[in-house]
């Protein structure tokens, strides 16, 4: 890797404030119809999007494990379920009102970090902006730091295997990864990209981005 993309813990958190006040001061200016248009997650409309954000934010542990169960152990179904029901039971607005809430809140359910909570944030922060049209900005040193943890972390995401034989550079600062064909783009873009969203494929750029999209 290369560039100084390191934050504290203290500015990770910080930056997960400034994420859960931003995108509830884009949501509060949706339109009511808007809340169950569909996202980019699979299945899920905004306002299952918010609700699993807002549940990330507040993990108890009892909680988890009888969600997992009802899911028959699968982990991606009890994210998604409970996202879900949740959703169903409030209204846009306390949907709204519990992400407000969630601002100051520094938990990461087990098995996560705080950075895993801002890249969280970055990405379904895109999964409700791109479909609806509306230009939400992803901050460099947060996407960065966000970029580092996908790159290092198997799963889900598995970034490293999926982009064997590529080499990722941000156009908009230091950032790069991996040895091969140059694959280029913002921070924003390489973020969706390796989170699985292929809604930003044609904003890349480089000797590799055309052989990538046609997998």
């Amino acid at each position: 890797m290369t560039g100084p993309t390191s934050m504290s813990t203290e500015q990770i958190w910080q930056a997960v404030d400034t994420e859960r006040a931003g995108l509830a001061e884009m949501l509060e200016a949706l339109p009511e119809t808007e809340w169950d248009h569909a996202s980019l997650c699979d299945g899920w409309r905004v306002r299952d999007v918010v609700a699993h954000l807002v549940l990330s934010a507040r993990p108890r542990i009892g909680w988890l494990l009888l969600n997992l169960a009802r899911a028959r152990g699968s982990l991606d179904r009890a994210i998604r379920d409970t996202a879900i029901r949740h959703a169903d039971a409030r209204t846009s607005a306390q949907l709204l009102a519990e992400l407000r809430e969630s601002i100051g809140a520094r938990v990461a359910p087990i098995g996560t970090t705080p950075t895993d909570r801002l890249m969280d944030l970055l990405v379904h922060g895109q999964d409700i902006a791109v479909p609806l049209g509306i230009a939400h900005t992803v901050p460099v040193a947060a996407a960065r730091s966000a970029l580092d943890r996908i790159w290092r972390t198997g799963a889900p995401f598995h970034a490293p295997e999926k982009f064997d034989g590529y080499r990722l550079e941000a156009t908009d600062t230091d950032w790069a990864v991996g040895d091969g064909l140059v694959i280029e783009g913002s921070v924003t873009a390489l973020l969706l990209v390796l989170t699985g969203r292929d809604v930003a494929a044609d904003q890349l750029a480089g000797a590799g981005a055309a052989r990538w999209t046609s997998r």
